[in-house]
């Protein structure tokens, strides 16, 4: 278990928040590499840096820093008795700003543990669901225009996070730098 939360939020009023699924060290290395790989040369793409890369759960946006507690109790609530889940590469997909590697949740675990974490932040009126489906994935690229890419797909195998994640996202110059205000482990 990780705790930042004295650093990361002393003094602020306002958060940008999220939950989400910190991602093995190995499977970082690997879509960095493929990413480098395929993308590399692409015009009008920006890269998402490797430690922010990870799995968003829910999106809460700017909070009062006076919320975190019970958000972190909500994240810890729902991550005891969840088993890490397992995830593969499904595809490749790209949004109007954004692209991404979809994966595959087998036996629904990340989906079991988001479900239970969104409940926990309703009970919190902290988080309002989102009306489209929760799809996994790993956002990898910014871009103002879609590339329109078609890159093969990462060769991770599975990737198993062992642990959920209350994040900061603090807004610089550069981009958005995420954070980790506390981690918990899946299972307790």
């Amino acid at each position: 278990m990780c705790s930042y939360s004295a650093v990361s939020v002393e003094g602020r009023e306002r958060l940008r928040l999220f939950c989400g699924l910190p991602l093995p060290s190995d499977a970082v290395r690997a879509l960095v590499a493929w990413r480098e790989r395929e993308v590399g040369g692409a015009n009008d793409v920006r890269p998402v840096e490797a430690g922010n890369l990870h799995v968003t759960l829910a999106f809460l946006g700017s909070r009062p820093s006076g919320e975190v507690d019970g958000i972190l109790r909500a994240l810890r609530e729902a991550a005891d008795g969840a088993r890490p889940p397992v995830l593969t590469p499904a595809r490749y997909r790209e949004t109007r700003s954004v692209g991404m590697v979809v994966f595959d949740d087998a036996d629904g675990r990340a989906g079991a543990l988001a479900v239970r974490l969104w409940e926990g932040l309703e009970r919190l009126g902290v988080y309002e669901r989102e009306r489209r489906d929760w799809l996994p994935h790993v956002t990898v690229l910014r871009f103002r225009r879609p590339p329109r890419l078609t890159p093969p797909l990462p060769d991770l195998g599975s990737v198993s996070p062992s642990e959920a994640a209350l994040y900061h996202s603090v807004l610089r110059r550069a981009g958005a730098q995420y954070e980790i205000v506390e981690s918990v482990a899946l299972g307790g």
